[in-house]
């Protein structure tokens, strides 16, 4: 497969699912593109399932180099994230540029901060209502005009970027809870757990969820919505 053809990352993402079906539908392993990590409950376990994925590599005629690779972590740097035992963070690295990045002056480039932004909305409590007015004038009928309200939007953002808190790592036997707020611009919903902590119980949410309201929703009571 040669470098530079447009439909090259996504044939070689289904390529490489095709090398491990049984390690996927397991639910130990994650792919993407060229990454894969390989996580467990416990040492034991890790250390049976890391030879299975080598194997495979090694079967298929494909190399992996040494140097690139991190064995026995308990935290680790991926897409953008920060994975650990516990959480889930925003790799403060990965959005330093766009912290240091002037108000966009053009729709493209509100466009791409937008893109930028929502890659990260898990982490943003009311995502959807804070970037509205962001949105909006990103569509082909509306004036490019950054008003005293979408820069402080705009602000709101970036300032998300560091000042989100970690996620929390779900652990799926204990109950969870479920906050949502509904308003007439949108709906909100923050999911979080308790979980014992070094010794101390802790609630902490693990996933915000929010989308903007339609046309009609707009006219609906908080019941209804």
């Amino acid at each position: 497969m040669p470098f530079g053809i447009e439909n090259a990352p996504s044939h070689y993402q289904r390529m490489i699912k095709t090398i491990f079906p049984e390690e996927l539908s397991e639910g130990w392993l994650i792919i993407y593109i060229n990454d894969i990590i390989i996580f467990s409950e416990t040492w034991e376990s890790h250390s049976t399932i890391l030879e299975r994925v080598p194997q495979k590599i090694v079967q298929v005629n494909m190399k992996f180099s040494l140097k690139k690779c991190h064995f026995a972590y308990s935290e680790l740097k991926a897409l953008g994230n920060v994975v650990s035992v516990l959480s889930l963070g925003i790799h403060k690295n990965k959005v330093a540029a766009v912290l240091l990045e002037p108000i966009p002056q053009t729709k493209k480039e509100m466009q791409s901060f937008l893109g930028f932004s929502g890659y990260y909305r898990q982490h943003m409590k009311d995502f959807a209502r804070t970037a509205k007015s962001l949105y909006k004038i990103c569509d082909q009928q509306t004036l490019y005009e950054m008003t005293e309200e979408r820069v402080k939007a705009y602000e709101e953002l970036k300032n998300a970027f560091t000042n989100s808190p970690f996620l929390l790592m779900p652990y799926w036997k204990l109950p969870f809870k479920l906050y949502i707020d509904s308003c007439g611009e949108g709906l909100g919903v923050a999911l979080h757990q308790t979980q014992i902590i070094n010794d101390k119980p802790i609630e902490a949410p693990f996933c915000f969820i929010s989308r903007q309201n339609k046309p009609t929703e707009t006219r609906y009571g908080a019941i209804q919505m």
